[in-house]
C-alpha cells in the first residue's frame, strides 16, 4: 500500500511540474490557448483527481 501511495505522489509531482511549465508557456504563446484549452482543462482535472485519490489512499496508512 505504501508503494501505491508513493507512485501516486510521484505521478502528482510529475504532473504538477508539467503543468507549472506548460500553462504559462501556453498562455504566453499567441494562438495556443484556443488549440490546447481542452488539454489543459483535462490535465487540471486529472491533477485534482490525483490529489483526491492520493489523500484517500494515504488515509489508510497508519
Amino acid at each position: 500500500m505504501i508503494l501505491f501511495v508513493q507512485l501516486l505522489v510521484l505521478s502528482l509531482v510529475i504532473l504538477s511540474t508539467i503543468l507549472v511549465v506548460g500553462i504559462p508557456v501556453t498562455l504566453a504563446s499567441p494562438g495556443q490557448w484556443e488549440r490546447s484549452k481542452s488539454l489543459i482543462y483535462t490535465s487540471i482535472g486529472i491533477w485534482i483527481g490525483l490529489i483526491i485519490v492520493t489523500s484517500i489512499a494515504n488515509s489508510f496508512i497508519i
